[in-house]
């Protein structure tokens, strides 16, 4: 089914790694501005980070972390600036240093660069959601996300589908795709994953959605 996705999104977009390899380095470092990066993770990132240019100006740390619970990357405001505007918030992206399978663990950098961008391009896509909700709202979803699971699906497809409108597409299936099809990760974890957030299958469609009303306005 994966595969039948993969080949699917490949008709409706060019492959991004392909795009950005004819980009210099100095165009991507201007997406670094505000932000602190671990340098192992720092491409990665910046091509992440490149498909989100309104988050340009909003600072955003990227954490490594021993130990991130129940999840590989957690994306969140920064408390002590909750009570500032909208536009003057930050925000901090947990990382867990390793990758945990049942019977061996790899140092996070080291995964294939397309999982790590689709990963980190996710977890931005929580920061763009975090961005248009007020004090209040941030509130609610603090206490919703903790205590309904329904609540999480909801989030993280919202995370999901602010990528995959920002050209993510390929990106989020390639690592969708990585963690279920790994067969030394929990199936706990992999049912998690395969609950909550967009299927390959959905991505899909909404990849095919974007392209017919691109095609729609150039008439």
């Amino acid at each position: 089914m994966y595969l039948i996705s993969a080949v699917l999104l490949f008709s409706f977009m060019l492959n991004p790694i392909s795009e950005h390899s004819l980009k210099a380095d100095t165009t991507l470092l201007q997406f670094a501005q505000n932000k602190k990066i671990p340098k192992v993770i720092e491409e990665s990132v910046l091509i992440a980070l490149s498909y989100y240019p309104e988050l340009q100006d909003t600072e955003i740390d990227f954490v490594f972390k021993k130990n991130i619970k129940k999840s590989v990357m957690q994306a969140q405001p920064k408390a002590s600036t909750l009570l500032r505007s909208k536009k003057k918030r930050a925000y901090q992206i947990n990382i867990s240093s390793m990758f945990k399978l049942m019977h061996s663990a790899t140092p996070i950098h080291q995964l294939p660069q397309n999982i790590m961008i689709g990963w980190i391009g996710h977890e931005l896509g929580h920061v763009m959601d975090y961005k248009s909700r007020s004090l209040f709202s941030m509130m609610r979803f603090g206490t919703g996300y903790f205590f309904s699971e329904r609540y999480v699906q909801k989030a993280e497809r919202v995370a999901d589908t602010y990528a995959v409108n920002h050209g993510l597409g390929f990106y989020i299936i390639e690592t969708k795709r990585f963690i279920l099809d790994q067969s030394d990760l929990p199936e706990k974890y992999k049912a998690k994953i395969a609950r909550l957030y967009l299927s390959p299958d959905d991505i899909v469609e909404q990849v095919r959605k974007i392209e017919e009303a691109k095609k729609a306005k150039s008439h």
